[in-house]
């Protein structure tokens, strides 16, 4: 069977991501946008308040990861359960505790429409993280109104900007035409962390504009596709901080050309990632389990568990526990 991709058009590709990846970050010297960018989860006191000493150790178990990037508020993060202070608050925190340390700092603003999205932009420059995201405004009613959006958020920073593609108003469409065009604009813009189906067909298309209008591709959805997106050559994956030291290894198994180990270690991590499918609160769980969060809360509801499935939790988690970087307390 003749493969999709011929080694030649597969180094071709490479080649490109890494030109795209030597672009650096103001003000960040030694980082790159590309690697695993994790989504932090938010934690809770057992009254269901933002506990931000935990958020802070969250900064410490992902440095200890050895991970690329580090990603709040998303929805990952239960950014919409979250209030206008307690952003303000938790950037403030990852700001000072992610100080010095080699992960990108990535701190989310988005918001329903300009004003309320520049606000939170005008307090996350104020921190000088290493750059921002934004998920599309809710209110739009067209692309214009993504272009304006966007626009404004670039002119007002002063690193760079992700755009996440989901999240937005339900009838516009982030179109890649679209996304090329702010990159050539602004450019600061043509980071892309890409959820917008069919995903694959567009991180494709998106990686032939790089470096000039695009920067740097990344997926998202768990990393569900990462090992073929790799192969593939864009530069990330954008998942949640539950397994945080394996999507590190996967990225640095990717650069040392180790395919089968890629293949052996994700196949494990899918057990984990499946789960959540059929139990609700995996990540909850897992989190407390390794001793990053005190509790189990979470404001999308209350998470209990049968003795079945913290059974099949741990079986599957005990395959995986071996490659963490941060053992599970004893």
């Amino acid at each position: 069977m003749t493969p999709i991709y011929s080694r030649r058009r597969m180094m071709s590709m490479l080649g490109a991501a890494a030109l795209g990846s030597s672009v650096r970050l103001s003000g960040a010297a030694g980082k790159t946008m590309r690697g695993a960018f994790i989504i932090m989860a938010t934690p809770y006191t057992e009254a269901k308040e933002v506990d931000y000493e935990d958020l802070a150790g969250e900064v410490d178990f992902l440095h200890r990861c050895g991970v690329q990037g580090m990603v709040w508020p998303q929805f990952a993060s239960e950014y919409p359960y979250l209030k206008k202070e307690e952003r303000f608050q938790g950037m403030e925190t990852l700001a000072k505790t992610a100080k010095g340390k080699k992960p990108v700092m990535v701190l989310g603003v988005q918001a329903p429409n300009i004003d309320e999205m520049l606000e939170f932009a005008r307090h996350a420059e104020q921190l000088e993280p290493d750059a921002l995201i934004a998920m599309p405004p809710k209110e739009a009613k067209s692309l214009d109104d993504y272009r304006a959006y966007y626009g404004a958020l670039c002119k007002l920073a002063k690193r760079p900007v992700f755009i996440q593609t989901t999240g937005g108003a339900a009838d516009v469409k982030p179109t890649v035409e679209f996304i090329v065009e702010m990159g050539k604009k602004y450019p600061n813009f043509g980071y892309i962390k890409e959820e917008f189906q069919p995903v694959i067909p567009r991180l494709v298309e998106l990686s032939k504009h790089r470096p000039h209008a695009i920067k740097s591709v990344f997926s998202g959805s768990a990393g569900r596709g990462w090992p073929y997106e790799m192969r593939l050559g864009l530069d990330g994956t954008m998942p949640g901080a539950v397994y945080a030291d394996i999507y590190a290894q996967l990225w640095e198994l990717h650069l040392e050309g180790k395919r089968d180990e890629i293949r052996d270690l994700f196949s494990k991590l899918m057990l984990m990632i499946n789960l959540n499918s059929q139990i609700r609160g995996v990540r909850n769980y897992i989190m407390k389990r390794r001793g990053v969060f005190k509790t189990t809360m979470s404001r999308r509801g209350e998470y209990t568990w049968s003795e079945e499935e913290v059974t099949e939790m741990e079986h599957n988690l005990a395959a995986l526990a071996p490659h963490f970087r941060v053992d599970l307390p004893s």
